[in-house]
């Protein structure tokens, strides 16, 4: 196991460090541009809020866009041709 490396992070206007895996550090750092780049759409979008509202609409947008990749991919052309190609064996064995 690797040992954690502490990185400091910007959501909207506050930092945070957080202690990540050196692995998962571009990824944690290409989520962050993607909350940050939808904090500031959504400052330009509904002016006069403050930052907490941004962000709680940004986290519901992100959670809802992973539920619905995850929705969507499980049922993909490939997978479908998959679950397919299993029924046949399936029926062939019985």
């Amino acid at each position: 196991m690797q040992e954690l490396r502490a990185i400091n992070v910007v959501i909207g206007d506050r930092t945070y460090r957080i202690k990540i895996e050196p692995r998962d550090e571009e990824v944690v750092r290409r989520t962050l541009k993607t909350i940050n780049d939808k904090v500031i759409e959504y400052k330009t979008q509904f002016a006069g809020r403050d930052m907490q509202d941004y962000i709680a609409m940004v986290v519901l947008w992100y959670a809802t866009s992973q539920i619905a990749e995850a929705r969507d991919g499980a049922m993909s052309p490939g997978v479908l041709d998959a679950l397919a190609k299993m029924e046949q064996q399936l029926d062939r064995a019985l």
